[in-house]
Order: C-alpha cells, then structure tokens, then sequence
C-alpha cells in the first residue's frame, strides 16, 4: 500500500521535546514502513523521522507561530506530491488539509482529530465529516463527538522496545506537560508536598501565555524539594521518566488521550491521574497506577505507587498501547476507507 503521512508544519518529526502528535507520527510513520508498506511521510525538512519524507517548509514555523497562510503552502505541496506518486491514501494530521482535499475527487483522505471535539474544532469536523473519514483517539473522545460521525476508534501506541525499564529509584514524583491550567500543575505540587514526596516539573513553556500562568499560578508554589527543571526531550526525559515513583498528571480537562501516560508505563513507572478525558482508558486503577479526584486521594496515590509493580506496567503498554498494534489497526482501517465504507462504523 502507498501512504502517504502528513504532519503538521509547527513541531517536527519526531519532536526534540514537546509534541505529542508529532510523537505519534513518528511511531506510525516507522511502523507502517516496518510493516512493508510503501509510506512517505509530509513534515518539515528538519524532520528525521525513518522512513521516505518529503517537504516544503525547512525548518518547523514554531508552535503559534506562521498561520493559515503557511499551513495551506505546506498542505498544497503535499497533495501535489501525493497525486505525483499516485498514492493509495492519504492520512491528514493537517486541519487545512482535509477541506483542500475536496478537490481531487478519487483520493481516499482520513484525519485523525488530535483535540476535543467539543470545542471550536466541533464545527470543522461537523463540516468535514461527510467527506473525510475521521479517527477519535479514544472512546471518551469520540463519545463527546455528540453528531459527527466517527469512523474509528484508535489509541496512540509506543514501541516498548525503545523504553528502558526505569528503577524509579529516583525517589520524586514527575509532572510531565505544558505549563497551562487545564494540566493541573498547582495541584500537583499540592499533591506531592501533602504527600511528603519531591516533586520535578517538566513542562513546555514558551508561549506567553504559559509564561504569566508560570508567574502567577505556579512560581510562588516553587522551593523546598518542588522545582521546575524545564522543558526536556531525549535523554533528559527518559531518565526523568524512568527514575519517578510516579507521573503525577492531575488534568483538569477531558484531555483526548494523553501520550505522556503510556510513555511513562513504558518505562514501569505508574501513573496517578484525575479520571478526566482518556485517563480511566490508559490506567488500571491500582495496577498501573491510581485514577482519583482532590488532593488528600491524590497524595496517597503518589505514596502508595511505590507499591506497584513496575513489570506489570510495561507489560500492560506493550498488550494494549503497542506500535505494532496500532499500526494494525490503521492498516485495517486504511483498507476499509480503500474499499469503500459506509458510516458509522463506529457506533
């Protein structure tokens, strides 16, 4: 099969820290070309992904950076490209891109939605749904999209063999995540100093409005054992992840998955959550870590992780979030939409 991938033009692929779609695009990308299947994946040149890519665009513009302008240049060239190959479907990350899509009648495009549909992205997939196939990346996400059609249902997965089993000797909690309210990073700290237990926080933090959240809402909660260590991807992260008692992600919002939750399983450390969004479909509560609500439930969690079984973690990622599971379920997907489907084929 011919697939082509495309990317969004703001963070590359895979990203150097922050970018969970681009994450997903990256183990996608790699798995489908694993598989043997023919795939080029459309992103930014400074992309270095593992598989055939192609671009417009040098260099990735910059989480809220560029615009619609430079989204649209960057989507056109792909569906040039994806028309010179005669590629047999296209998988569109982009949002200009399934709407500039309508004009090649013939071409199979699907689009996953990375966000919550309730929201301004309502409308769009309202609107684009009867042309574009869409994928909800969790059940709890396709159940709020009320009256757009969802064609499948499809986790994000990791490749376990890329994630070292951690010790979690580090003897702290990780908060892992953007610098924002709805992640929740004041009530872990909260959490984590009720529970008598460091805390690290590891977050993007680069537009201005994440920077006077940081002022305002978590600087005067810094000191002691909590300390914000910035922005990290690589190494720093893997050893950040592997050495936690636990990730600590207290989300305040129906997050749509969450991919820092099984990247931390797969490194056997557990996981405590708010049973918000897709958390209660990634942890299972008291084995691979603790879904609860308010900070006294939350900090006995965190104290109470050290407990868990850090194998049963990873074995867990690698029977429901693997990559190769993933990409099963996108190739039976992709030859579905191929073929020619009717919806709903979810109910």
């Amino acid at each position: 099969m011919r697939i082509m991938l495309i990317a969004p033009p703001w963070v590359a692929v895979p990203p150097a820290a922050y970018g969970g779609t681009e994450a997903v695009l990256d183990t996608l990308a790699r798995g489908l070309h694993r598989a043997g299947h023919d795939v080029v994946l459309f992103a930014t040149g400074d992309s270095t992904c593992d598989v055939p890519r192609d671009w417009v665009l040098p260099a990735a513009i910059g989480v809220g950076k560029g615009g619609s302008a430079t989204e649209l240049r960057h989507v056109i060239h792909a569906y040039e490209a994806a028309i010179d190959t005669k590629t047999d479907i296209v998988h569109d990350h982009t949002l200009a891109g399934p709407v500039y899509a309508n004009r090649f009648a013939g071409l199979p495009v699907v689009t996953t939605n990375h966000g919550p549909f309730q929201s301004e992205l309502g409308d769009y997939y309202r609107a684009i749904a009867a042309d574009t196939p869409i994928i909800a990346i969790s059940h709890h996400q396709a159940s709020e999209a009320t009256d757009i059609p969802i064609a499948a249902v499809i986790h994000h997965g990791v490749d376990p063999e890329r994630f070292a089993a951690g010790s979690g000797d580090g003897g702290y909690a990780l908060f892992l995540g953007r610098m924002c309210p709805e992640k929740g990073v004041p009530t872990a700290i909260r959490a984590a100093r009720r529970a008598g237990i460091p805390l690290r926080i590891a977050a993007k933090m680069s537009e201005p409005a994440e920077l006077l959240y940081f002022e305002r809402h978590v600087k005067p909660l810094l000191g002691g054992e909590i300390d914000y260590v910035g922005e990290v991807g690589g190494a720093d992260k893997a050893g950040l992840l592997g050495g936690a008692v636990c990730l600590l992600n207290p989300i305040d919002w129906p997050e749509p998955f969450g991919m820092v939750m099984i990247e931390a399983l797969a490194y056997g450390t557990p996981v405590v959550a708010t049973p918000m969004g897709a958390a209660p479909e990634i942890v299972k509560h008291g084995k691979t870590g603790f879904i609860c609500s308010g900070e006294v439930a939350l900090a006995k969690a965190v104290a109470a992780s050290a407990n868990l079984d850090r194998n049963e973690c990873r074995k867990d990622v690698a029977g429901r979030f693997s990559a190769d599971r993933m990409v099963a379920d996108h190739l039976n997907f992709y030859e579905n939409v191929i073929r020619g489907y009717t919806l709903p084929l979810v109910a």
